[in-house]
């Protein structure tokens, strides 16, 4: 009898806990924030996240911009290193309970100028999207959870990535412009596993999603 209300006992104190971490996400406060910086000063972006949705959309002004949210247990941390800008989640204390915040909450808009030469960006549970992108070297996204979507997108080296998600979109060439690797599991692709030729390469590994790229020729 003693153990069963020793068990008893840790099964309220287990509720308890549970039911005060699920009253700190509700009442949490949250503050919408910015980063901007001149986009002639950056080179490189590096965004690795975690259940965060990543979208990512052309700069008007020539001004690279990022928005999202923060409270007291879930931060950023965002530096601009010679010309590489590195995002990333740096305190996710409310996912210890396994308990996220809003998806509202949970969302990286960034605003990108023309002339980048490089882009990397991965996340978990979440999707990337892309507007119309055009990158001097080489792009590399990857989403475990999540879909990778993008229209119009250029750069000598294309790597996407998916686990439990789709790869679609379209990319600016002709099918003689890139060589192609596309590996799928679980999941129907019109690329195909192997292509050779090409001055630019496309990769794709996609697990349990479907891939459907399209590759045109600008007019």
């Amino acid at each position: 009898m003693k153990k069963m209300l020793t068990l008893a006992a840790a099964l309220v104190c287990a509720v308890l806990v549970l039911g005060a971490a699920g009253g700190c996400k509700n009442e949490e406060n949250f503050s919408e924030k910015s980063y901007s910086c001149a986009g002639e000063s950056v080179h490189s972006v590096n965004i690795d996240v975690r259940d965060s949705a990543i979208e990512i959309a052309p700069s008007e002004d020539g001004t690279l911009r990022l928005e999202y949210f923060e409270s007291e247990a879930r931060t950023y941390e965002i530096a601009l290193t010679d010309g590489t800008l590195s995002v990333s989640l740096t305190a996710d204390r409310g996912n210890l309970f396994g308990i996220l915040p809003d998806a509202q909450y949970r969302r990286l808009l960034l605003f990108l100028p023309d002339g980048l030469h490089s882009l990397t960006a991965a996340t978990t549970n979440e999707d990337i999207t892309l507007s119309p992108l055009s990158c001097t070297d080489s792009v590399t996204l990857e989403s475990n959870g999540g879909n990778i979507g993008f229209e119009g997108l250029f750069a000598r080296e294309i790597e996407l990535t998916a686990k439990n998600g789709n790869i679609t979109g379209s990319i600016v060439g002709g099918w003689d412009d890139f060589s192609i690797r596309c590996t799928v599991k679980k999941g129907e692709s019109n690329l195909p596993e192997q292509k050779e030729g090409g001055a630019n390469a496309l990769r794709v590994d996609c697990n349990n999603g479907d891939v459907a790229i399209d590759l045109k020729k600008q007019g």
